[in-house]
């Protein structure tokens, strides 16, 4: 059975200088990210809830090192792997992924 989406917005995953826009989903088991552009090599990403160990606000950075929105969010793995995304109302999502 599918699971039904909770939340969707369109966003854009960085890691370091590389930014790619695409749609951020979250339904009860899993977060997913599927990017626009598949041939950046950032994404898909499908990353099970009970592996976010940590999700905090954090700066989106333009070129990986000037910041340009405080809209943006960090999610930690429980193996240190990071993504942060770029988005609108960081709070609604900080909310629901840490409930």
């Amino acid at each position: 059975m599918e699971s039904q989406t909770i939340k969707s917005t369109v966003a854009a995953v960085q890691n370091g200088v590389a930014r790619a826009d695409g749609k951020l989903s979250l339904t009860v088991s899993d977060l997913s990210f599927v990017p626009y552009n598949t041939q950046l090599g950032l994404g898909p990403y499908s990353i099970p809830r009970g592996e976010i160990t940590k999700v905090e606000k954090c700066l989106g950075k333009g070129g990986g090192i000037m910041p340009v929105t405080r809209d943006a969010l960090r999610i930690t793995l429980d193996g240190g792997k990071q993504f942060e995304f770029i988005l609108a109302n960081p709070e609604d999502w900080l909310a629901l992924l840490t409930a």
